[in-house]
């Protein structure tokens, strides 16, 4: 693996709005500026969609706004399926799936593995090692261990978090236009570069998005971008 990371307080945090199953919310979330946007092709989730319809959706897409295919337990072939209906779709594996079954299924398409971090404080997870097991993976995308598959709308305490891990992250779970500038300030300088993932934190219903919720969300993680490139420019004036 590479060097130990260095994050760059001065980046963009990327964004991407999960758990899309209507035109207008995909839509809107291209609108207020976000880099993916995910579609759940996991059949008991309440956002789930068919590869079909994410295909329909992800037609929307203009250019550099990447598709996001979420999978749990799914096997190969239903992976290849999906992402022969949508080609352009980077992968995100949220079950139980080992690395090896990431890398097989996604047969050569970037993908990304969730890390379900426990929600207990007593509970020990060791995320240095889980990102060095799945360094294959283009990010661990870092979610709440619930009851299930997905966060279920929780937050983890991003204190507990190792200070250095040589990955990029994706923070997730529980994540609103209220909390995210925080998460970004705490989680940004302990890994290799930093995006945040959030569905239900802008939603008026499951499934459903509202528009001035994706757009307060929007705002606040570039609040906390400007928020550390200031940061970073007291620190260098005051060397």
């Amino acid at each position: 693996m590479s060097p130990a990371p260095h994050s760059q307080p001065s980046q963009r945090t990327r964004i991407k709005i999960c758990g899309l199953t209507r035109e207008q919310d995909v839509d809107t979330a291209v609108q207020a500026g976000a880099d993916a946007v995910g579609f759940v092709l996991y059949p008991p989730s309440p956002r789930h969609v068919t590869a079909g319809r994410a295909a329909e959706l992800a037609a929307r897409l203009p250019p550099f706004v990447t598709p996001v295919l979420l999978f749990v337990n799914e096997s190969a072939a239903a992976v290849a399926a999906a992402c022969a209906a949508v080609p352009a779709a980077m992968l995100q594996f949220h079950g139980d799936e080992s690395p090896e079954q990431c890398a097989l299924a996604a047969a050569g398409r970037p993908w990304m593995r969730a890390a379900r971090i426990p929600l207990d404080g007593a509970a020990t997870f060791d995320l240095v090692e889980f990102a060095a097991r799945h360094e294959q993976a283009r990010a661990v995308l870092l979610d709440a261990h619930v009851e299930g598959y997905g966060g279920g709308g929780k937050a983890f305490d991003w204190s507990r978090l190792p200070p250095s891990v040589n990955a990029h992250l994706v923070l997730s779970g529980g994540l609103t236009p209220a909390n995210v500038t925080d998460g970004i300030v705490q989680v940004r300088p302990r890994c290799r570069t930093l995006a945040v993932d959030v569905s239900s934190g802008v939603e008026r219903a499951k499934g459903v998005k509202d528009p001035d919720k994706i757009h307060q969300f929007v705002a606040a993680v570039r609040a906390a971008d400007a928020l550390l490139a200031r940061s970073t420019d007291a620190l260098l004036s005051a060397t």
